[in-house]
């Protein structure tokens, strides 16, 4: 049966591979993005949404009434040491990576509970645990997995699965960025696919409805997981 999914941050990295893959498997994807041109590339349909203007998304998906799955990808990274993080940096990292996927949440719940649906996540090893530089980032993403965990107990009764996928290393442009910005050399052979990343995503929306993923966990095989290194 065809399935509605919209996925967030679709006009690049694992978003761009997710939403590939799931118009492969015959389901009708909404890609959500900032990049109009990028999306239209896609061959889908899409939503111009800027996820930094949270206040702006309720008009942005009012058309949508059923929703499947609702997969919450976007998101941004941005490091250094806490004693020079100034408040801008604190307050992007919380409204992209949380308070937007949360009010995103709260505007398609009728949606997705029509569907009993299901929610996902894409959180990242540095939800699980933190490192040095990583403070703001780390912080959003422990706020985004208590966001998933809520949302999980609050929506049993509705039958709206939610599950969370925590990526390591993922060879994407944000990883490239954030290496660069540590004066740290990026090693291709260290991490995984942005498609290996989407694939795992994938794997939790397929599993029947019997069931429930709450946490995936995925890492490059041929390093070592820890606190500095898990990062999407």
């Amino acid at each position: 049966m065809t399935r509605t999914i919209l996925v967030t941050g679709a006009n690049r990295g694992i978003g761009r591979e997710l939403t590939h893959r799931l118009i492969a498997d015959g389901d009708t994807v909404i890609a959500l993005g900032r990049d109009a041109a990028a999306l239209a590339e896609l061959g889908c349909r899409t939503v111009v949404a800027d996820l930094s203007r949270p206040e702006t998304l309720a008009e942005a998906v009012s058309s949508i009434d059923h929703l499947d799955a609702l997969v919450h990808n976007a998101g941004i990274a941005e490091v250094g040491p806490v004693a020079e993080l100034g408040l801008d940096v604190w307050q992007r990292h919380m409204t992209v990576n949380v308070t937007a996927p949360a009010e995103l949440t709260r505007l398609l719940l009728p949606a997705v509970r029509a569907a009993r649906g299901h929610v996902v996540f894409v959180n990242s090893g540095a939800g699980l645990s933190a490192g040095a530089l990583w403070s703001a980032y780390a912080a959003s993403k422990h706020a985004l997995k208590a966001l998933a965990d809520a949302l999980r107990a609050e929506e049993k009764p509705n039958e709206v699965r939610v599950s969370t996928v925590y990526p390591g290393q993922v060879a994407t442009d944000m990883q490239r960025q954030l290496k660069k910005s540590m004066g740290a050399p990026y090693d291709p052979e260290k991490v995984m696919s942005a498609g290996t990343a989407a694939e795992s995503i994938r794997y939790v929306l397929n599993v029947p409805a019997e069931a429930t993923v709450h946490d995936l966990r995925i890492a490059p095989s041929n390093v070592v997981p820890h606190a500095t290194t898990m990062r999407r």
